[in-house]
């Protein structure tokens, strides 16, 4: 890396930093609790038809986004994506899944079209059980919708003393290395290990430079996008959030970024999850998956594992082991100028704790959508918040 380069790593770093702390900042935020955010979106899902359980589940997993500061995936897609899409006939709310094969340690399960967060829900729950006689179990889902955060169902087999591995597919988003045009999903990546002492071990990660979620709140906050997370039409590196759109016109990068700087890495990536969510289960693939806007159903597809430790080892000792490869990790020499070493999933686990505490953070604008969406279909959004 030349001097340059480094100069404009450390430029961008910073800029993050101050986001970051804006964000954070309680003046630029509403704060609400838990339940009441979770008592809205019940409300909201059951008027267009959802089962109250099934609303739940929903709810849970958006609200755990916000929580966790994935604000990409989290409360302000409520409206604009499953809302929009319920409400025109697009997404069944019913979720009527059904299982098409099985063995004791598989499945593939058709989603009905229903809401991506129920079926995956239930989906991980069966490989969890299966994993629990079998050892290792995995289950496909085809024909779903987007399910929120991949690392939610990581964590539900994490919490029962398993390494849980969670992917899916997604709406043509992203360029391949030397393309131009967006052919492959941001396909994200879950994988979360127990670990005694020290948090957990949780990689949640898109196989692009970021979800596309990020691109719009980026958007939204009328804000400068970094270079490196997309390009314009003509395949060219672009700051502008307004010229990466579903639909011809730009695309994200790959994990990586360009390929001098190993997008082709990300590219590769984003295919093992095509294979793994949409070959195995014979689902709709790269530009066959459809986007928000379309009235056909989107066809997403999800892979699910859950590895039992205890066919293993004894859990104890393997929740040790991670404790001291994370210490091992995070003592580790610092590089000038640092003074902390993070491993996958710790900043997202502090930054819970912290908001389990103080509130569940939004922005305005996002709560601006959630009272218009409200308002549509007569479900007021009457949540106090909770700012000092």
């Amino acid at each position: 890396m030349t001097s340059d380069e480094c100069q404009n790593f450390d430029i961008q770093y910073s800029l993050f930093n101050i986001r970051y702390s804006i964000f954070c900042n309680m003046e630029t935020v509403l704060r609400f609790k838990h339940e009441d955010l979770l008592d809205f979106v019940v409300r909201y899902m059951t008027k267009l038809g959802v089962p109250a359980g099934d609303a739940k589940i929903v709810g849970n997993v958006l609200i755990c986004a916000d929580i966790r500061g994935v604000e990409s995936h989290g409360l302000h897609r409520l409206g604009s994506y499953y809302g929009n899409r319920i409400s025109k006939g697009w997404i069944d709310p019913l979720t009527p899944f059904k299982i098409i094969s099985e063995t004791p340690s598989t499945a593939l399960i058709d989603g009905g079209n229903g809401c991506g967060q129920v079926v995956s829900h239930k989906a991980m729950k069966m490989t969890i059980e299966k994993a629990k006689s079998a050892g290792i179990a995995a289950i496909t889902v085809r024909n779903s919708n987007h399910y929120g955060i991949a690392g939610y169902y990581a964590m539900m087999a994490m919490r029962k003393g398993m390494i849980g591995i969670s992917l899916t597919n997604s709406q043509p988003l992203v360029a391949p290395t030397f393309g131009r045009t967006a052919v492959l999903g941001t396909n994200p990546i879950a994988m979360a290990a127990p670990s005694d002492k020290a948090y957990p071990f949780l990689l949640d990660m898109a196989t692009s430079a970021v979800a596309y979620g990020k691109i719009q709140v980026y958007e939204k906050k009328h804000e400068h996008i970094p270079i490196g997370w997309g390009i314009d039409e003509q395949g060219m590196p672009t700051n502008e959030p307004s010229l990466i759109k579903p639909g011809g016109h730009g695309a994200l990068l790959p994990l990586g970024g360009m390929d001098i700087t190993a997008g082709y890495k990300g590219y590769g990536l984003a295919v093992l999850v095509e294979i793994l969510c949409s070959a195995l289960s014979g689902g709709n693939f790269l530009t066959n998956v459809g986007g928000p806007g379309k009235p056909e159903p989107t066809g997403v597809s999800h892979f699910f594992m859950a590895i039992n430790i205890e066919a293993f080892r004894p859990i104890l000792d393997f929740k040790k082991h991670m404790d001291d490869m994370i210490a091992l990790l995070k003592k580790s020499p610092l590089a000038v100028g640092r003074d902390e070493i993070h491993v996958a999933g710790e900043k997202e686990f502090e930054y819970a704790e912290f908001n389990e505490i103080h509130g569940v953070p939004l922005i305005k604008p996002i709560v601006d959508d959630l009272i218009m969406e409200g308002e549509k279909i007569g479900v007021p959004f009457d949540c106090p918040h909770v700012n000092e």
